[in-house]
């Protein structure tokens, strides 16, 4: 792990009123969401604590930073080391490095979206060591809104997988089924890595790719979803940003945009059958 520096006496830190205010420099780690990839969509408050820490990370397992964001990320905030899954799910040297420094871990989208951060945050609390987080635009928040779904009317969001071998794991789409029996939409989230380990770089899923483990997992369980109309989501929160909606096989013949996502929908009200139509 070699550590970019760029030293400081101050960063930003939460007031009694719920706003950011510069402060004395504190140690500690510092989960920074960046937001959607659009690094133009990235706050405030998380640029100036990032340039602020002495040391920077941006975290490439849960989530992707778009290649072409990649040097806006080193203008905005400074020089940053990338660390996949193994530096992250098993953090000691990066909470050594918190223990005395001001260390800032940047996440695409929420650093608390995934649970994967949220461990990190408990585990930096029993090391003793303080864990800062500024929040960032979500996934979900960014596709709720964007496709018109009531966001009340949306059941557990998963994460469709990638087939390792001859194994397909089912248990994402058992969940869809689920939303869909108590009339629920769903959000699925597209896998970014093919070989599961979280150490090579990232290969997002793509729409072909995505409608062919929803046809084989239902194959699997005995269901037929020829029928279902889906909603695919394309580099949401992105000036490319792109909505569809339409048949598996509609979907399935897609092959622009770079990172994705689906929403299949559950039971739709009036407001919400007309809200869709306007990506047919």
């Amino acid at each position: 792990m070699t550590h970019h520096t760029r030293k400081s006496d101050k960063h930003y830190s939460l007031d009694d009123d719920g706003g950011w205010t510069m402060t004395n420099f504190e140690s500690g780690l510092w989960l920074i969401g960046l937001g959607p990839g659009d690094l133009s969509a990235m706050t405030i408050a998380s640029i100036e604590a990032a340039k602020s820490c002495n040391y920077r990370f941006l975290e490439g397992y849960t989530a992707l930073l778009p290649s072409s964001e990649g040097q806006k990320l080193v203008e905005s905030v400074g020089e940053y080391e990338l660390l996949m899954r193994p530096e992250v799910e098993n953090p000691d040297q990066l909470l050594e490095l918190a223990s005395e420094n001001a260390v800032a871990l940047m996440i695409v989208g929420d650093p608390l979206q995934a649970t994967t951060h949220v461990d990190l945050q408990l585990r930096a609390k029993a090391a003793g060591i303080n864990c800062h987080v500024i929040h960032g635009i979500s996934i979900t928040t960014i596709v709720t809104g964007a496709v018109g779904l009531q966001s009340y009317r949306f059941g557990r969001q998963v994460t469709l997988a990638y087939p390792y071998g001859d194994y397909l794991a089912t248990s994402p789409f058992e969940l869809i089924l689920d939303n869909l029996q108590r009339d629920l939409h769903s959000l699925v989230l597209l896998d970014l890595d093919p070989t599961g380990m979280g150490v090579d770089e990232q290969k997002p899923m793509s729409p072909a790719m995505a409608v062919d483990v929803l046809r084989r997992s239902a194959d699997k369980i005995g269901e037929n979803i020829e029928q279902w109309k889906i909603v695919l989501c394309s580099d949401m929160g992105r000036p490319e940003q792109r909505i569809f909606y339409g048949t598996l096989d509609d979907v399935e013949s897609i092959n622009n945009g770079s990172i994705h996502c689906i929403v299949i929908p559950g039971r739709l009200d009036e407001l919400e059958v007309e809200a869709l139509a306007r990506w047919n």
